[in-house]
């Protein structure tokens, strides 16, 4: 199909997901110039580290969207994993466009605008599996994947320009225990009608053959269960909905009673029983009641296994937990892979366990984890089927999607580009064209705040995290005369040889020195008097303590 308007263009704008695994946030626009209309295709998150203290989630910055919301037809989310819906909830109030989503997804989307206040002002429709969904010039059919949660979809989005093949998350699993098989004939039968572009998940690109299917976890998982003789915890993350179902399975044969730990599980088993999944499960019981079972007879389902401090599992750990305690003998099987930058934490965790008598398995020992994303076969079967014109790999680091683009010229596809967020790229017969860039930055959550990523806060914050801080307060009279202070506090500094009083000491003097080395005229003036007290201390720490502190001065004029 192409017959556009010969002003009109078909860009793709990444502006989050791109340079980077999580924080999805993909637009496609078409029309003339300045003038096209747009679909955002996935919402998400990322989460923060070590690099970002007090910064649990981060979000892609819709500031180029939110400006041309008059002209957004849609929101269409592919599946419900936080790193491409989490974002919607925060963002909509500046979008105000209507979202499409299939039956599970759109539950746990009611789920979060009703936790925001939003849920009565956003128009939802709920998209059946391989339904279609007509927006302007965007006309969009739902193809179904296999991933780790229930219906993944791929988009085929169709418009005057050309057709194009979105994947969203995948892997081709020929076993999946929820949901169908790939739809493969669909995609067989779009590559035979001709898809100008595919824009695809590079997560795994670097890894040969097969990612593996979940029917292999299962079986082991049994297994491992059965050779326990305590209690038996499962650390997994709750979005992957198919290992809940394998833990489940793995529970039941082996006699034990399964016991969900952590809100996150909850809310995830709600959405799968609403769309039919875990309907022939035995019944799952409460804390209290799994703490009186026999150790042999009950499975805990947790969620923390990326170490996170307040998650379930951390807090078991620590022996904080209200009414989940292990004990030596019990077993924590890690059904997870271990996400780039958690290792510190997940090792942390995974000591305080075993020293406190506990057995930690995890991927490394047992065969209890496969990706739910495509290795390099899966993505030449993919190309196979699909035979674009122009390959876009998304949903990577900046090597991963170099290595699926040069992947894709050894598969024969004719154009390719590895886009970097905000690179606005126009798609045609051509191939692909960098024709603009726009601004693309990041969002961080800071509490209850959202605040640009570039915002001094963070940076102050690190500061303190890395040399801590020195406070001088002191108040002075209009001829420049000291009437209180100055006193001096410490944040984050360690103790001296000479100790702590010895240098409070020492500052409040040279604070003391500074303001009456001040000028007659500067004298009594407040900005002066705190920007002479403020180099005189920055000059003085590094001699005690060989780093530069933070120093914050506080003048009280009189």
């Amino acid at each position: 199909m192409n017959s556009a308007n010969r002003k009109d263009r078909l860009v793709f704008v990444p502006l989050g997901g791109s340079g980077e695994i999580g924080m999805n946030l993909n637009l496609y626009g078409f029309g003339p110039e300045g003038r096209e209309k747009w679909i955002i295709v996935d919402l998400g998150v990322t989460f923060g580290d070590t690099t970002t203290p007090g910064v649990e989630v981060i979000m892609p910055d819709p500031q180029f969207i939110a400006e041309r919301a008059d002209d957004l037809l849609g929101i269409i989310l592919t599946h419900a994993h936080e790193d491409h819906m989490g974002a919607l909830a925060a963002f909509w109030p500046d979008l105000r466009a209507p979202v499409y989503a299939t039956p599970f997804t759109m539950y746990l989307v009611r789920d979060r605008l009703a936790e925001a206040g939003l849920l009565d002002e956003v128009p939802l429709h709920e998209i059946p599996l391989g339904g279609h969904i007509s927006l302007g010039p965007f006309e969009m059919d739902m193809v179904t994947l296999t991933h780790s949660i229930p219906e993944p979809n791929a988009l085929l989005i169709r418009t005057p320009a050309g057709l194009i093949l979105h994947t969203g998350d995948w892997k081709i699993d020929p076993d999946p225990l929820i949901g169908e098989a790939t739809d493969a004939k669909a995609l067989i039968k779009a590559g035979e009608e001709g898809i100008l572009a595919m824009v695809c998940d590079s997560t795994n690109v670097f890894t040969e053959g097969e990612a593996g299917s979940e029917a292999g976890v299962r079986d082991e998982l049994i297994k491992l269960v059965g050779e326990q003789e305590g209690r038996v915890a499962v650390a997994a993350f709750a979005s992957n909905v198919a290992r809940l179902q394998t833990a489940v399975e793995a529970a039941e044969y082996n006699g034990r009673t399964v016991c969900l730990v952590g809100r996150s599980m909850h809310r995830m088993m709600g959405a799968a029983r609403h769309v039919g999944l875990f309907a022939n499960a035995k019944p799952f019981i409460d804390e209290e009641e799994a703490a009186a079972l026999p150790r042999n007879k009950v499975l805990y389902l947790c969620t923390g296994s990326q170490g996170e401090p307040r998650a379930a599992l951390s807090r078991i750990a620590s022996g904080s937990h209200r009414h989940v305690k292990l004990s030596p003998g019990d077993s924590v099987l890690f059904s997870s892979r271990v996400i780039p930058g958690n290792e510190k934490s997940i090792f942390a965790l995974q000591n305080a366990l075993a020293s406190a008598g506990v057995n930690v398995i995890g991927e490394k020992e047992r065969h209890i984890h496969v990706s739910g994303h495509p290795c390099r076969d899966e993505l030449r079967q993919m190309y196979a089927w699909a035979r674009p014109k122009i390959a876009i790999p998304v949903h990577g680091e900046r090597r991963h999607l170099i290595e699926h683009a040069k992947l894709a010229r050894e598969l024969q596809v004719a154009h390719g580009f590895a886009p970097r967020n905000g690179d606005m790229i126009k798609l045609s017969e051509e191939g692909a064209e960098l024709v603009d860039e726009v601004p693309a930055g990041r969002i961080h959550r800071d509490g209850d705040i959202l605040t640009p990523a570039e915002g001094g806060a963070l940076r102050e914050r690190k500061k303190l995290a890395f040399a801590g801080a020195i406070s001088v307060a002191l108040a002075v009279d209009s001829a420049g005369r000291i009437h209180s202070g100055p006193e001096a506090n410490l944040f984050g500094l360690a103790e001296p040889a000479e100790g702590f009083d010895a240098v409070i000491e020492q500052l409040c003097e040279t604070a003391q020195n500074a303001v009456q080395s001040i000028s007659k005229q500067d004298r009594g003036d407040e900005l002066a008097t705190e920007n002479a007290v403020r180099q005189a201390v920055r000059r003085l720490a590094p001699r005690i303590w060989g780093k530069r502190p933070h120093v914050d001065v506080i003048v009280l004029p009189l």
